[in-house]
């Protein structure tokens, strides 16, 4: 049935050929959520949408799930931008000069060169590295890392289920021959 034909049915893409959320539908799933929340039943709802009762449930779930998946969104954009801000102030402070400092006086060495601070640019290096790393978890970029051990696990977990069902017998070294 086309989208002329059924006004509440999502179109289809012609390039991936998978249904894809109209506006129409993404308004009626949030009439739907709101009446649900005004305390009215799936039935109800349905029969106001002009859609059948499991249809409303789909709408109400839909509409959860996408004021979910926005909110998430946007704690994630903004806890973004935090990190991002955090970021900058490391690599400020990473890329001014420190000074070796005793008793209020910058140390210099024989020839009156101040001495630097090494262990100040190493501890704003650490927290860049930190802050890169929150990005990191975050934005879920490390999680091929914990894919490939655990695959990593489970082959060997075969290889070891394997080897006890063949027995040593079964491995093709024949000593017997």
């Amino acid at each position: 049935m086309d989208a002329v034909a059924n006004p509440h049915q999502d179109a289809r893409n012609h390039n991936t050929g998978r249904y894809e959320r109209t506006l129409e539908t993404a308004q009626r799933d949030a009439r739907a959520a709101a009446l649900r929340a005004e305390g009215r039943t799936y039935q109800e709802i349905g029969e106001d949408l002009g859609i059948s009762k499991g249809a409303a449930m789909d709408a109400c779930r839909r509409a959860v799930r996408e004021a979910v998946q926005d909110s998430a969104k946007n704690l994630i954009n903004l806890e973004v931008t935090r990190l991002e801000a955090m970021y900058d102030e490391v690599l400020d402070i990473l890329q001014r000069e420190h000074y070796v400092v005793s008793h209020g006086q910058i140390v210099r060495d024989d020839t009156g060169t101040a001495l630097r601070d090494d262990e100040m640019k190493l501890k704003a290096i650490d927290r860049a590295l930190r802050t890169r790393e929150s990005f990191r978890k975050l934005l879920g970029l490390d999680a091929p890392s914990r894919v490939s051990i655990e695959a990593e696990q489970l082959g060997r977990e075969i290889g070891r289920l394997l080897d006890s069902a063949l027995g040593p017998d079964d491995t093709g070294d024949d000593t017997d021959a």
